[in-house]
């Protein structure tokens, strides 16, 4: 009877663990990553993954107490500008192949808008422990260009994998 208490407890110690510290489910509400993830989607995150631009994060959010999912465009010391739906990251121009399917259904001439980050942050730079982050649905996305930066103490891990739907499981 002492071993298998002593699993058991073993068990529930190594899953606190790995949830609070290496890895944490979470579901996705709202539709502004569509259509990489649609409401109701079940991910994992890493809380230990490193962040590079262009992963999604799930982070709490600067205006609620919800948790919002988004994509990192700007790391610190970027300079960010969207001219002519294309992005510029650092005078780079970028391509989204993630804003493909959301373009041809727009119903505007630009989906994300022309924007420098001056104009919507007043700030010419990312500064140091903070994000700048889109949604992939451009047009229905609260994100930096509304609340502005994000601090990376407020991330709580990067997506790595889809769980649910079971069709789409696998990496985003």
């Amino acid at each position: 009877m002492y071993s298998v208490l002593k699993c058991i407890v073993f068990a529930f110690i190594l899953v606190f663990i790995c949830r609070n510290f290496l890895f944490s489910p979470s579901v996705v509400h709202g539709n502004s990553m569509s259509p990489t993830f649609e409401d109701g989607n079940k991910i994992i995150l890493s809380k230990i993954a490193d962040i590079q631009r262009f992963d999604m994060i799930v982070f709490h959010a600067p205006d609620s107490d919800n948790n919002y999912i988004k994509r990192v465009i700007g790391l610190p010391g970027d300079t960010i500008s969207v001219t002519d739906d294309i992005l510029y990251v650092n005078g780079k121009a970028y391509k989204e192949p993630y804003l493909t399917e959301n373009k041809k259904e727009a119903s505007t001439s630009k989906l994300t808008g022309d924007f420098t980050l001056w104009e919507r942050t007043g700030k010419t730079t990312v500064p140091k422990d903070s994000l700048f982050v889109l949604g992939d649905n451009r047009l229905y996305s609260k994100d930096s260009r509304i609340f502005g930066f994000i601090n990376k103490n407020s991330v709580i891990g990067k997506v790595v994998l889809r769980i649910y739907p079971l069709h789409e499981i696998g990496l985003p």
